[in-house]
């Protein structure tokens, strides 16, 4: 599949690998997809990023992605229909962290070492690039875009789509810029 990849798919993924590796992450996740795509310039993606407003919340992306991660992995809708029970999940992840260290939700311990050199792919990034090849072909590219992976990230339920979704990114915003029935298209 991944020889179907444009140069700037694989720099979305190369991409998410560096994340991962910065972040201290065991593996790569549908997240570190998203932060990839926030640090594209010139692409079909960034373009459709860009004509939603993007230059406006590319940050406030970035910080709900992590605090999702500070969570837990928990949506801000999870977070919300907790505390709609009275549970208070700020609060259960500050004791947390109080008595066992910041970020120790996350999930990612970094002071484990690793059995090989390389970032796994997580289920959910996985999904997220099976995901962009039935969009590609169901759209009948040859190839498989950034635009196809940050498509992908927009079907499919979970954090990345919530996020995005809040900034007004959502599947069908996407294909209305890329593909026609809006002011833009990309070229």
């Amino acid at each position: 599949m991944f020889e179907r990849f444009t140069k700037d798919a694989r720099a979305v993924v190369t991409g998410a690998v560096e994340h991962a590796e910065r972040g201290g992450g065991r593996s790569v996740d549908a997240e570190h997809l998203v932060l990839a795509l926030l640090d594209r310039e010139g692409s079909r993606a960034s373009f459709a990023l860009a004509s939603l407003g993007g230059g406006e919340w590319l940050e406030s992306v970035r910080r709900a992605l992590g605090e999702a991660r500070r969570r837990g992995g928990l949506s801000q809708a999870e977070a919300d229909a907790l505390a709609g029970l009275g549970i208070d999940v700020a609060e259960i992840v500050a004791r947390v962290e109080e008595a066992h260290g910041v970020g120790v939700l996350a999930g990612d311990p970094k002071d484990r070492g690793w059995w090989s050199g390389r970032r796994s792919f997580s289920r959910g990034a996985k999904d997220v690039l099976e995901r962009a090849l039935r969009i590609a072909v169901a759209r009948k590219d040859r190839h498989i875009g950034d635009e196809h992976i940050l498509l992908a990230l927009t079907s499919r339920p979970g954090v990345p789509a919530e996020v995005l979704a809040d900034h007004g990114v959502t599947y069908e915003a996407v294909t209305r810029v890329l593909y026609g029935g809006g002011e833009a298209k990309a070229g």
